[in-house]
């Protein structure tokens, strides 16, 4: 138990959505498969210039700015060994400051670890061999070999896009009631799927620029609540496939922005240091 819940809490504080060695592509997805043989429409004509900017000007309004978030998540966890006992996350998240999480067996209902993440540091507690890690975010991208920082991890638990330059958006196309963008970044091509009536972020589907390394993931965002104002997708599921599988579902059972919280770490000091 203690493994699989270390195995999803890496997951999280490691974008939840890349494998070191993906080499296997997703088959699930609402866009089309890949993003590099989509043909949208060429950005450089007249009409796509001004629908694109339209498109990205309502895509900006849907973006969540805050100053606190509180949550409470319930993480399903399913790989190559079949589905994992379910795992309740509590996070909290000062905006580019701090984001705290425990993670608990949710059938045991006991904490098994705490996570403090900073712009520059991890401190990784297991409170079960009382033990606690600190890190650093340099290391954990050395380690994993994801270009991930703060703001990044932040925007992904969040529900705004990740790896997303409005500069790099190369193509633009409306399918039915969907709107597709297509983004190629420094380290991946980013395709986009949106509601076209509220313009909504619906599925992101990245491929890694390097063909030799072949890094692909699907996030779909659902179970859209407006209850204060903000957008927010309460339903996620993260899908990696390479050798091994790896699917995850965040269910938000309870969230809240704005609220006055903490994100104390104090260690015990009987827990070893490493």
């Amino acid at each position: 138990m203690k493994k699989i819940i270390y195995t999803a809490c890496v997951s999280l504080v490691t974008l939840t959505f890349f494998s070191c060695k993906t080499t296997k592509q997703i088959n699930k997805a609402i866009a089309p498969k890949d993003s590099a043989q989509v043909q949208l429409n060429d950005r450089s004509s007249i009409d796509s210039v001004v629908k694109l900017k339209n498109t990205v000007e309502r895509l900006q309004q849907n973006y969540i700015n805050f100053k606190t978030f509180n949550a409470k998540i319930k993480v399903d966890y399913q790989d190559n060994k079949g589905k994992q006992p379910d795992i309740t996350a509590i996070v909290r998240i000062i905006k580019d400051s701090a984001i705290w999480m425990s993670l608990s067996a949710t059938f045991l209902n006991i904490e098994v670890y705490r996570v403090l993440i900073t712009k520059d540091s991890v401190l990784l507690m297991n409170k079960q061999d009382k033990e606690v890690q600190f890190r650093s975010l340099d290391y954990l991208q050395e380690v994993t070999e994801i270009p991930f920082d703060f703001k990044t991890l932040q925007d992904l638990l969040i529900g705004n896009p990740v790896f997303m330059d409005n500069t790099s958006i190369v193509s633009y196309k409306k399918i039915e009631n969907n709107i597709l963008l297509l983004n190629t970044g420094k380290f991946f091509k980013h395709l986009l799927t949106l509601s076209a009536n509220q313009y909504l972020l619906l599925h992101s589907k990245l491929d890694d620029i390097d063909v030799n390394r072949n890094r692909t993931a699907d996030i779909t965002y659902g179970g859209y609540e407006n209850k204060t104002g903000i957008n927010f997708s309460t339903d996620r599921e993260i899908t990696i496939s390479e050798k091994n599988k790896l699917d995850i579902q965040l269910n938000f059972k309870q969230y809240e922005f704005n609220k006055e919280l903490s994100v104390s770490f104090n260690i015990p000091r009987n827990f070893k240091r490493r």
